[in-house]
This record gives C-alpha cells, structure tokens and sequence, in this order.
C-alpha cells in the first residue's frame, strides 16, 4: 500500500456544505481503487496568501491522508484527483498538491496557527509583548502636551 496526501486551496467563500460535498466525492474517488481507504480529512483552515490567487488574497486549506492498494496498469491516482479537481470543482478549488508520503514515517505534522485560530490581541498587549511599549507611549505623551499647549 502507497499513501498519498492531498493538500488543497479552496476560495474564502466556500461554504459548509460545498467543503462537505468536495469531502464526500473525494473520499467516493478514492474508495474506488481497490483497497484504497481514507485515512483523514482535515480543514486546515484560512490563511492569508502570499500572492493573489484568482482575485483572492485569502484561501481556505484541506489536506487528505489516504492509502491506495495496487492500482490497474496504466491507472494513476494522482490523474484521477487532478481531473477530479479541475473538471468537477475547479469553481471552488484554486489549487492542489499531491504528495506520496515515507511507508516509514508517521502521519505526525505541525501545522501553523489559522486566521481563524489566532487569538486577536489589542495594540497595547502586542507592543508589551514585543518589548515596543515605551516608543508608542513617549509619542503618545509628547502628543498629548502638544495638544494641551496649543488649546492653552
């Protein structure tokens, strides 16, 4: 057995049954070669983009961990997802990987903090944090008297 991953980039506006439905039909694919099985399906999450994709600054990431046994001679798996996301969901689906992965390695990642799993913090905590709290309020207090001296 062979396992493959699948890392895909849908558009920020994909809604819960369209990521659903995609989850469905590629999971339907996959169980279609023999001996083939789904091992996870996970919604990353969204992420900010490094460069506009299709007009779109943000995406939503999925990534697929599956097992295919042996496959008929001439048959890909990586050709069926590829058609699969360019023919069926290619309105959704802006851009896909597929990776074979080691036998040997575990299925172990670290996968970075989402847009939507990021705690948000006010200015002031980030500036303490950041040890940049003095320069904000030395311009904050120079402001200030500048203000007082000129309403005087």
């Amino acid at each position: 057995m062979q396992r493959y991953e699948v890392l895909f980039l849908t558009v920020p506006e994909i809604t819960a049954d369209e990521a659903k439905t995609v989850e469905t039909k590629l999971e339907d694919l996959i169980r279609l070669m023999p001996g083939s099985s789904v091992i996870s399906f996970e919604r990353w999450g969204k992420y900010r983009l490094a460069y506009p994709i299709r007009n779109n600054d943000y995406g939503i990431y999925f990534l697929v961990r599956f097992e295919v046994g042996e496959l008929p001679k001439g048959r890909l798996i990586a050709d069926e997802i590829r058609t699969f996301f360019a023919v069926k969901y290619g309105d959704i689906v802006m851009r896909h990987m597929i990776s074979a992965l080691d036998k040997k390695q575990g299925l172990e990642y670290q996968r970075p903090e989402s847009l939507e799993d990021v705690p948000t913090r006010d200015v002031d905590t980030f500036l303490k944090e950041n040890k940049m709290s003095g320069l904000i309020s030395k311009s904050a207090e120079k402001a200030e008297k500048a203000q007082s001296v000129s309403k005087e």
